[in-house]
C-alpha cells in the first residue's frame, strides 16, 4: 500500500511551443510539442512518485484511447489508479508564451459511477485538489479524523471549499482564491487559520508565496531566480510543488515546513525549464540541483 493518497481530475494535457498563434484562417508551424498527464492533483500524484514515493490516486478514468495513453503511464511511473469512470477523457491544450501560459480545456465530469471507497490505515498523507468534491469531502474528513495529514491544492473556490477547508491541514492556495473571496493574500491567510488549517499559503507566482509557519507568523518564500531564456514552461510548476511537499513531508516528517516548501520551491523551479508535465517532473537529484544553481529573487 502507498503512504499517499491522491484526488483529482485526469486531463492529458497537450502544450504546444509556438512563435505565433494563427488568428484568422491561416496555418503556422510550432517549434515543439509535449503530450503528457495533466490535472492538479494529478501532476502532483506523479511528481511525487517520481521522486521515490508512487502514491494511490483516485481519478477520471475514460474507457477511449486517450484513457489507455494514461493508464499506460501511471504504470510506468509506479502510481497506482483508483478511476472514477467518465464517457471521454478530459484535454488541455496549453499554450506556454513568455513565462505565462494560456490554457483551453475540454472535460468530462459527469461520472458514471460512485468514488471509491479505500482503506486509510496506512495512509500519512492525502493531497486533494477540489474535484471530485464529494470524494474529497469524504477522504478529508476521515483522514483528518485517522490523523493523517491533510493537504489542499487551491486553485480556485469550488462548490464545497469553505466546508473542506475545515478538515484541511495544510493549505497551499492560488492568488485567485483571493480574487474570488475579495480578498487580500493576508485576509486569505486570516481565513485559512480561522478554519483550522495549521499551515497556509497564498501561490504568488514569480513574486513567490506568502504563508504562515506552525507558530502562525506570516513570511515570504522568494521564488527562485531561474534566468529567463531557461523558462520553457510553467505550466504544470504549481503541481509539482505541491506533490514536492507532500513527498518531503514522507520522507522527512521531522523537518519543519519551511524546509519542506524550500524542497517543493526547487522542485518547481526543475519543472518550468522542461516542456510538458512528465519532462519536467524531478529526482531528488534534480531538486537538489536547483537548489545549488538558482539563488533566491531579492525582495
Amino acid at each position: 500500500m502507498s503512504d499517499a493518497l491522491f484526488i483529482g481530475h485526469t486531463y492529458i494535457d497537450v502544450t504546444v511551443l509556438a512563435d505565433e498563434w494563427p488568428t484568422g484562417d491561416e496555418k503556422s508551424v510550432a517549434r515543439d510539442y509535449a503530450v503528457s498527464f495533466g490535472g492538479n492533483a494529478v501532476t502532483a500524484a506523479f511528481a511525487c512518485a517520481r521522486l521515490g514515493s508512487p502514491p494511490d490516486l483516485v481519478c477520471s478514468l475514460a474507457p477511449d484511447w486517450l484513457g489507455h495513453m494514461y493508464t499506460d503511464m501511471a504504470a510506468a511511473h509506479g502510481v497506482t489508479l483508483h478511476g472514477r469512470h467518465v464517457r471521454r477523457s478530459s484535454l488541455s491544450f496549453i499554450m506556454p508564451n513568455h513565462g505565462k501560459r494560456a490554457i483551453v480545456r475540454a472535460r468530462d465530469v459527469d461520472y458514471l459511477n460512485d468514488f471509491p471507497r479505500l482503506d486509510i490505515s496506512g495512509y500519512r498523507a492525502l493531497h486533494l485538489d477540489g474535484h471530485q468534491p464529494d470524494a474529497a469531502l469524504h477522504y478529508a474528513r476521515a483522514c483528518r479524523q485517522a490523523g493523517v495529514l491533510t493537504s489542499l491544492d487551491g486553485g480556485g473556490v469550488r462548490e464545497n471549499t469553505d466546508e473542506l477547508l475545515r478538515h484541511i491541514d495544510i493549505a497551499v492556495c492560488a492568488e485567485r482564491m483571493c480574487e474570488q473571496l475579495g480578498l487580500t493574500p493576508e485576509g486569505l491567510l486570516d481565513l485559512l487559520k480561522a478554519r483550522g488549517c495549521r499551515i497556509g499559503a497564498v501561490t504568488m507566482g514569480e513574486r513567490g508565496m506568502l504563508w504562515y509557519d506552525e507558530t502562525g507568523r506570516v513570511d515570504v518564500l522568494p521564488s527562485l531566480d531561474v534566468p529567463g531564456n531557461r523558462i520553457v514552461d510553467t505550466s504544470g510548476a504549481g503541481d509539482v510543488f505541491h506533490g514536492a511537499y507532500v513527498w518531503s513531508y514522507l520522507n522527512r516528517p521531522e523537518q519543519p515546513w519551511a524546509e519542506h516548501f524550500t524542497f517543493a520551491r526547487a522542485a518547481s523551479a526543475h519543472k518550468i525549464q522542461h516542456l510538458g508535465n512528465e519532462a519536467g517532473l524531478p529526482k531528488v537529484e534534480d531538486v537538489e540541483r536547483a537548489m545549488m544553481a538558482f539563488a533566491a529573487k531579492a525582495g
